[in-house]
């Protein structure tokens, strides 16, 4: 996999893990869709990267997933293709099972999983047309184990993995590619934005998140797990061995997790 002559389309551009993509993907001889809700901060995006002839900026809301077939149609009018879509947007949840509405559920699988899958789903007949396309999926070591407080935020990532891993197997005749990336903690401020109970925002950073994985350092990893095609890329710092520990010792899992500073 190669970046070059690509056109590339990252939703939730505007900050974190987006902006960091964008940073480095105009360094490369691809074009860039930068997409997020506000459209300035797509715009301060964009001003900060060289080539901006390159990147356009296509404004919309996850959320709003019954509209995605025109949100295709309006990126497609922009470079008249698009090669590769990075499903980055989306947001996080800090908050008991008990006291959460539900709500916030429905929320964080409106933005989180449907939104993203009636995007991926509306792209999908341009990729099939071309017999080429791919789809890298944000998800989180959260898609793979839980822990607690997130309740919302694990259900609605695990759901993606289950859409896309059947995606890759129903499309591999077509040349679609799938890799999902499971962050770890990344130093963004997805705790500060995530959902407390009631559906308001947290408003504070973590501990773990603070001493998370910096952006510029997530990103490279992330790109070269795109460039080597990986169907799944654990990228984090100690967190991402619980993978691992999952898989071959779940219970010892739980308890490490138990006893760790995770809120």
């Amino acid at each position: 996999m190669t970046f070059k002559n690509k056109v590339v389309w990252i939703t939730g551009a505007s900050s974190g893990i987006g902006k960091g993509l964008t940073l480095e993907l105009a360094k490369l001889d691809c074009k860039l869709i930068l997409s997020a809700r506000n459209g300035e901060k797509l715009e301060e995006v964009k001003a900060a990267c060289g080539n901006l002839e390159n990147i356009q900026i296509l404004p919309f809301d996850l959320a709003d997933y019954a509209n995605m077939k025109l949100v295709v149609e309006d990126a497609l009018k922009l470079f008249g293709k698009v090669d590769l879509l990075i499903n980055n947007g989306g947001i996080s949840q800090r908050s008991p099972i008990i006291e959460t509405s539900i709500e916030v559920d429905k929320k964080l699988m409106d933005i989180d999983y449907l939104g993203t899958v009636a995007l991926s789903k509306a792209l999908l007949p341009h990729f099939v047309s071309n017999q080429s396309g791919y789809y890298v999926v944000v998800s989180s070591l959260m898609g793979k184990f839980s822990s607690p407080l997130r309740s919302a935020y694990c259900g609605a990532k695990h759901a993606l993995h289950g859409f896309f891993d059947a995606l890759r197997l129903e499309h591999d005749n077509d040349n679609i590619k799938v890799t999902l990336i499971c962050p770890g903690f990344v130093n963004t401020d997805v705790a500060r934005n995530a959902l407390t109970a009631n559906g308001s925002k947290q408003g504070y950073q973590d501990e773990m998140t603070e001493n998370g994985l910096h952006v510029d350092v997530f990103v490279k990893r992330m790109l070269k797990a795109i460039q080597k095609e990986k169907y799944e890329a654990y990228i984090g710092k100690f967190e991402a061995y619980g993978i691992y520990v999952k898989r071959f010792f779940p219970k010892l899992l739980h308890k490490l997790v138990l006893k760790s500073k995770v809120n």
